[in-house]
């Protein structure tokens, strides 16, 4: 041993994260890997978001059929591993999305509500955002019936995964023909949804120092429409204030009532991520028999972002109920 400290190198993922066949050189990889770079980088550069995996581009990963928009009239538009498992987490995805709609069509209405000023169309626009909270834990429910945990466990999560905060590497993943350097980006995440942004924004939640730093790194993995959005509800007049200066009973019910929601919502996601990445590996080290793949040790207990998941899910779930109002006297 000389004592130096040996430098850690980036994966490959032609040499090192992918299996290279006899057949193929890794010469011939490395052009393929810089081929797909290029490609995969120049659109993300268009749209002006992260080279990762994002959850946008899980959404935008469906085709529509003839009919309503529901799982059975959609299908996914590329694949990976996972089968029916990864089509089902995709497509309820959508429906999640689908279901916030209303509500963010709320946020609208509620923002000029206050400006003119209007009490009742601000109680109407605070009704509908409560029932578009409502349904998106109704559509998020449908994982149950879609995604067989130990397949998201084992299979689809790999795939979501980043390479920024990820143990299994450490300094990040070289994109040939587009940096010389290791480049670090979150995976798929759910924090990279407009919606729960746009919706604290408008509740005026706060979230703690480390949890609002991860959510506000996830805003670089938006569309720049959909950043500008969220930041426009932040610059509205305060919600929680007009609510409290109003002395309107009704607005303040009706406040307390998304904030409820927003935070039953947040339960809700709290277990199923419990059930798909806490007690899934757990039941199937307990088989000892199952025929899927056993992921990277490094990635468990962790979000797709990156997150330490379950800390991070219960303290944004707490600061949502502390942002309830109390009536003044």
């Amino acid at each position: 041993m000389s004592g130096r400290t040996e430098r850690r190198s980036p994966k490959r993922f032609c040499q090192e994260t992918l299996p290279c066949p006899s057949s193929r050189s890794p010469r011939t990889w490395g052009s393929l890997l810089s081929l797909f770079t290029r490609t995969w980088c120049w659109p993300t550069g268009l749209l002006g978001t992260q080279e990762g995996k994002t959850w946008r581009g899980c959404l935008g990963s469906e085709q529509m059929r003839t009919g309503p928009l529901e799982i059975r009239n959609l299908d996914t538009i590329f694949s990976f591993p996972g089968g029916e498992s990864l089509r089902g987490f995709i497509l309820v995805t959508v429906l999640v999305e689908k279901a916030a709609v209303p509500g963010i069509k709320a946020l609208v209405q509620a923002v000029n509500a206050i400006l003119q000023p209007s009490p009742d169309s601000l109680l109407q626009a605070l009704q509908r955002l409560r029932v578009s909270i409502q349904d998106i834990t109704g559509a998020l429910g449908q994982m149950h019936d879609y995604v067989n945990p130990d397949v998201f466990y084992s299979v689809i999560r790999i795939f979501l995964s980043g390479w920024k905060d990820n143990p299994a590497l450490p300094v990040g993943l070289v994109y040939e023909g587009v940096s010389k350097e290791p480049l670090s980006y979150s995976g798929g995440s759910a924090a990279q949804s407009t919606i729960l942004h746009a919706f604290d924004e408008f509740l005026g939640v706060r979230h703690s120092k480390e949890s609002a730093d991860f959510l506000h790194r996830m805003r670089d993995y938006m569309p720049p429409s959909h950043r500008a959005f969220v930041e426009e509800i932040c610059r509205a007049p305060s919600l929680r204030t007009h609510v409290l200066s109003s002395g309107n009973g009704q607005l303040l019910t009706a406040y307390n009532q998304c904030v409820e929601s927003l935070a039953a919502l947040r339960t809700y996601h709290l277990a199923l991520v419990t059930k798909y990445l806490i007690t899934a590996p757990s039941k199937a080290k307990a088989r000892r028999t199952s025929h899927l793949p056993r992921p990277p040790q490094a990635l468990e207990e962790r979000g797709t972002g990156g997150s330490a998941v379950v800390s991070f899910l219960k303290s944004v779930r707490d600061k949502t109920l502390e942002a309830l109002l109390h009536p003044s006297g």
